[in-house]
C-alpha cells in the first residue's frame, strides 16, 4: 500500500508514525505548505517524493491512497481531487466545514466506489472501543455523557505550539469528534442545541461554545467547549451508564473511582492514529468499508450544520 500524506505539521507526522507500524505499507509522497517542511519530513520517513502541490502526487501512478493532514477549509476539495485521480482518502477530522461540502464528498465516493474515510479517532481510542464493546455485547447503555474539550488558543497554534497558516473551529472541528462518537455510542441523535460565546476580535471564531444532544434511546450528551482554558488541556469524556461510569482520556480509561481498566488487549495497538491507519489500509485491500467512513459519519455533519443554523 503506497501512501501520499498531504499536511506534514504536528498531526500529519502522528499519522507518518503509525503508519510505520503497518506491514507492507510504504510512505511515497509528502506534500507541505513548504517545500522546506515536506523535504525535511519526507527525508525522515524515507518518502522518495516531496512537492508543495498536492496535483504532484496525485498524479503519481505509485500512489494508492492519500492522508489528508491539511487545512480544515481544503478537506472537501481535496479529498474530491483524490477520488477523482483514483485515490482511496482519508480525510483528516473534519470532513468540511459546511454540509454541502460534507455532501459533495459522499456524493464522489458513491459515483467512485473507491475507499473514502474520515478521521473520527475517537471511534478507534482503545478506551472508547472498550465502552462500545460492553455497549454492544449489551452490559452497558448510556445515560448521559458529560464531555469537556480545552484548548488555549488565543493565537493560531498547532499541538506543537507553532503558528498556524489557518483558523481552527470548535463546532466544525472540535464538537464533531464529541458528535459523532456519541451518535456511535449512543444511536441516532435527535434534538441538538447550541449557544457560543463572544466572537475573538483577531480570529473571527467563538472561544466557547455549549452543546446539548439527545439520542433517540433517550440519552443525553453536554459538551463544553473553550479556547480561552488555561489547563488542564484535551477533550475529557464522562460515560454515565446504567451499570458503569466511565472516564475517558484519549487511549486510556478510569472508572468514576478513578481506578485505571486496562484496555491494552483491546485492540492491537494502544495508538488511537495507529488503529484508525490500520482500518484505512484493511478497508481498501479487503474492498469494504471502513468504520468512519464518509457515509457513516455523514449524519454528525447534518446535526453540525442544523447547530450552525442556530448559532446563526
Amino acid at each position: 500500500m503506497r501512501i501520499a500524506l498531504a499536511g506534514a505539521g504536528a498531526f500529519g507526522e502522528k499519522h507518518l508514525d503509525g503508519l510505520k507500524q503497518i506491514d507492507g505499507v510504504e510512505i511515497v509522497s509528502i506534500i507541505s505548505r513548504t517545500a522546506e517542511q515536506a523535504e525535511a519530513v519526507a527525508a525522515k520517513y524515507g518518502a522518495k517524493h516531496s512537492s508543495t502541490e498536492l496535483a504532484d502526487a496525485l498524479a503519481r501512478d505509485d500512489v494508492d491512497a492519500v492522508i489528508l493532514c491539511t487545512p480544515t477549509q481544503m478537506h472537501a476539495a481535496q479529498a474530491i481531487a483524490c477520488m477523482e485521480a483514483g485515490k482511496h482518502v482519508q480525510v483528516e477530522i473534519p470532513l468540511a466545514d459546511s454540509l454541502a461540502d460534507a455532501e459533495a464528498v459522499l456524493a464522489k465516493q458513491q459515483e467512485t466506489g473507491l475507499t473514502c474515510m474520515v478521521g473520527h479517532t475517537r471511534r478507534f481510542n482503545p478506551s472508547h472501543q472498550f465502552v462500545h464493546n460492553r455497549i454492544v455485547a449489551g452490559e452497558f447503555a448510556i445515560q448521559q455523557m458529560d464531555v469537556q474539550t480545552y484548548f488555549f488558543r488565543r493565537k493560531n497554534m498547532n499541538a506543537k505550539g507553532q503558528p498556524r497558516s489557518w483558523t481552527d473551529h470548535l463546532l466544525w472541528h472540535h464538537a464533531a469528534h464529541t458528535v459523532d462518537l456519541f451518535a456511535y455510542q449512543a444511536g441516532p441523535i435527535v434534538k441538538a442545541n447550541a449557544i457560543e460565546g463572544p466572537i475573538h476580535p483577531e480570529l473571527g471564531i467563538a472561544m466557547d461554545m455549549s452543546i446539548q444532544l439527545k439520542a433517540e434511546s433517550g440519552a443525553i450528551c453536554t459538551l463544553s467547549l473553550s479556547f480561552n482554558n488555561d489547563g488542564p488541556l484535551g477533550t475529557f469524556f464522562r460515560y454515565i451508564g446504567d451499570t458503569a461510569t466511565y472516564i475517558a482520556r484519549y487511549d486510556d480509561l478510569v472508572n468514576g473511582k478513578e481506578e485505571p481498566i486496562d484496555v491494552s488487549k483491546v485492540d492491537v495497538s494502544m495508538n488511537g492514529i495507529e488503529l484508525q491507519d490500520r482500518e484505512f489500509i484493511a478497508a481498501i485491500r479487503e474492498g469494504r468499508e471502513p468504520n468512519s467512513s464518509v457515509a457513516q459519519v455523514l449524519p454528525c455533519y447534518r446535526v453540525l450544520g442544523a447547530l450552525e443554523e442556530q448559532l446563526k
